[in-house]
C-alpha cells in the first residue's frame, strides 16, 4: 500500500479554523490550537444566544405592553386574559408596537378586554 502524505489537507483544515478566528485578539487569531478553541467556544455561544434572544424579546414585549396599559387601569395578566375572552388573537410583538406607536388603538383594546372581564366576572361568581 503506498504512503499517503496529508500535509496539504492538514494545512487546509488548519487554515479553515484560522480564517474563522480572524479578528480575535492576539494568539486567538494566530495560533491554531487557541484559534480552534476560541472558534468552538464562539459557535457554542452563538447557538445558545440565538435561543436566548427570543426569550429576551418576549420579555421586552411584555414590559412595553405593561407600561402602555398600566395608566389605563389594568395590569398585563388581566389584559391578556380579557383579550383571550374577547377572542382577539394579537401576538405580543404587535401589542408592544401598538403601545409605542399607537397608544389610542391599544386603549380601545384595553376597553374591549375590560368589558369581557366584567362580563365574565358574574358568571364565575
Amino acid at each position: 500500500m503506498p504512503r499517503v502524505k496529508t500535509g496539504a489537507y492538514t494545512k487546509q483544515r488548519r487554515k479553515k479554523w484560522l480564517k474563522a478566528a480572524r479578528g480575535y485578539f492576539g494568539g486567538r487569531s494566530k495560533l491554531y490550537k487557541s484559534a480552534r478553541h476560541q472558534v468552538m467556544h464562539a459557535l457554542v455561544s452563538a447557538y445558545r444566544e440565538r435561543r436566548k434572544k427570543k426569550r429576551r424579546f418576549r420579555a421586552q414585549f411584555i414590559t412595553r405592553i405593561n407600561a402602555g396599559i398600566r395608566p389605563l387601569g389594568i395590569n398585563y395578566s388581566s389584559f391578556i386574559h380579557g383579550l383571550k375572552l374577547a377572542g382577539i388573537e394579537i401576538d405580543r410583538s404587535v401589542l408592544a408596537e401598538m403601545a409605542v406607536v399607537a397608544p389610542e388603538d391599544l386603549g380601545r383594546l384595553v376597553e374591549l378586554a375590560k368589558e369581557e372581564l366584567a362580563a365574565a366576572a358574574p358568571a364565575a361568581a
